[in-house]
């Protein structure tokens, strides 16, 4: 009977993954691997085809899985073959000749197909046009350097000339240390953006996904007219570690947890990633001037 099975063992390649319910029981199950995923929520094994078509988020538990910015656009906009990508030519220099900085970045751009933490373009949501930003956490942590905040900013110029609205979802650790000062005066030019956005009586729809943290959360992210998150995303400045180190005592496990920073009024809704569309689209129609007309 092992015989058998081993003509079939041979051909695709295995991983053991163990669900929270078999956690103790000594129980082991064995997928192939890149068919299934382990829900990082609940452990539970998903065929990833199931889990995908599902937007990354796990129907048993309602985890939202991690997605890069293209992924994130194309859930969003109505015909990605129609969306207008911005500023695709940028690419990081190393300016403070840090260590090993373009093999990583080299290595990040293989990885996500882009050339830096970012993607910006144009394209409808739910008929109604809009400037769109979507950060990548899988290059480097979605921080943002210089070229991430120069395609931040010149997205919200193209949005102000053209009277578009802004939405914007950040997934970033925060500044590229890597980078040092070009990377912290960022913050600054980011929100001077939003503000002449703003200035021009125009929306800007600030989506908060996990992580959204430190510069980039302290700069444009939280600077919305409408602020939204995705359940349980990780949203705040400072790390746990740092506050744990400064105040010198432990902090409650959902401080920087959506709903908390919901309760106490920094968010304005918490929104499930498969109801996202519809929402933007209900918020578009709401803020759309009179006499403009869908797409």
């Amino acid at each position: 009977m092992s015989k058998f099975r081993d003509i079939f063992r041979g051909r695709p390649k295995y991983v053991t993954v163990r669900s929270q319910s078999e956690e103790g029981q000594g129980s082991r199950r064995e997928l192939p691997d890149g068919l299934w995923t382990k829900c990082e929520g609940c452990g539970t094994p998903i065929y990833h085809k199931d889990l995908a078509k599902n937007l990354f988020v796990c129907e048993k538990c309602g985890f939202h899985h991690q997605i890069g910015a293209r992924d994130r656009i194309a859930q969003i906009v109505d015909d990605m073959d129609a969306f207008e990508e911005f500023d695709r030519e940028l690419w990081p220099a190393n300016p403070l000749q840090f260590p090993d900085y373009e093999k990583k970045t080299q290595a990040d751009r293989e990885k996500t197909g882009l050339s830096d933490a970012i993607m910006t373009g144009k394209g409808t949501v739910g008929g109604y046009p809009a400037v769109l930003i979507a950060f990548d956490f899988f290059f480097r942590g979605g921080s943002m350097g210089s070229v991430v905040g120069e395609k931040v900013t010149r997205a919200f110029e193209r949005a102000t000339e053209q009277r578009l609205p802004v939405i914007a979802f950040p997934a970033s650790g925060g500044a590229r240390m890597q980078e040092g000062i070009f990377s912290l005066m960022q913050m600054q030019k980011t929100a001077w953006a939003v503000e002449t956005h703003s200035r021009a009586g125009l929306l800007y729809i600030s989506v908060l996904t996990d992580p959204t943290l430190a510069g980039v959360y302290g700069s444009f992210a939280a600077l919305g007219d409408i602020i939204i998150a995705e359940p349980k995303a990780t949203v705040g400045f400072a790390g746990p570690s740092v506050i744990t180190e400064t105040i010198r005592r432990p902090i409650p496990p959902d401080l920087q947890s959506a709903e908390t920073v919901f309760a106490n009024g920094f968010i304005d809704r918490i929104v499930p990633r498969t109801e996202l569309k519809a929402a933007l689209t209900q918020l578009l129609r709401y803020h759309a001037p009179v006499h403009s007309q869908r797409v």
